[in-house]
């Protein structure tokens, strides 16, 4: 009898550790700024210790990322997580992991790595994204992250010109649609609209967006949403290449 509760004990322990992990619901863009000379330190640390420990401790990693730009030091990346809660214990839990501590200490035998670290919360648009689909793409795409800063009131229009015709005519230019993002804000102010493309090259990006930007069919949908008003304030763009660790390439 004693041997069959040991066996079973076993058992759901085992159940409970294969367990499949909820999906991701709550996401978190994270943006490392590192000191001089030290992203390779940073991407060392990540590609051999921290993406494994991020998903032990139920972070799903979604994408990673660096600036095309010369002479950067940032890192750009992505988790998800079941929700706002499960974010707090897994950040906690990794936080107090002996191996993280561990392999922190050790590569900053030589230096701090980290300057400045940015967050930012957010939720996927359902009108706009149904699923992520993690793609490794060979050769690697290069990727393009987009922040909409809106007008007050403005962000459901937004939204319904990407529905119903920004994101075709982005594929009809070449463009694909990766995930689109909105932001969590303090005091439940409006979001901003944070999304990702993929393009062949650098060449092609810019062929795709001279094409759109000169797509009847964008310059009728765009004057029609604006009917009542402008829509975006501003417009952030950062042209990046995917990591040799990341999921989403």
């Amino acid at each position: 009898m004693k041997k069959l509760i040991v066996f079973l004990f076993a058992s759901l322990l085992s159940f409970g550790t294969n367990a499949k992990p909820k999906p991701s619901k709550y996401y978190e863009l994270r943006i490392y700024y590192c000191n001089e000379g030290k992203l390779p330190t940073l991407e060392t640390r990540f590609r051999d210790h921290t993406t494994k420990l991020f998903e032990k401790h139920g972070m799903e990693n979604i994408g990673y990322w660096t600036p095309t730009t010369e002479n950067n030091s940032v890192l750009y990346y992505v988790l998800g997580y079941p929700s706002k809660e499960a974010r707090e214990a897994s950040w906690k839990a990794f936080m107090a992991d002996p191996e993280w501590q561990s392999v922190m200490k050790e590569s900053e035998l030589n230096g701090k790595i980290i300057s400045k670290i940015e967050s930012k919360f957010m939720t996927l648009n359902p009108e706009l994204t149904k699923k992520i689909k993690k793609k490794q793409a060979n050769p690697e795409r290069l990727f393009e992250m987009r922040t909409y800063y809106l007008l007050p009131g403005r962000y459901p229009n937004i939204v319904a010109r990407f529905r119903d015709h920004t994101r075709k005519l982005f594929e009809n230019q070449g463009m694909e649609n990766i995930m689109y993002f909105e932001t969590i804000e303090k005091d439940g102010a409006q979001p901003t609209l944070l999304y990702f493309l993929a393009h062949k090259d650098a060449d092609a990006a810019k062929k795709s967006w001279d094409g759109f930007r000169n797509d009847p069919n964008w310059i009728k949908a765009r004057d029609a949403s604006e009917e009542s008003g402008k829509i975006v304030e501003k417009v952030e763009s950062i042209i990046m290449k995917p990591t040799d660790y990341s999921p989403i390439r």
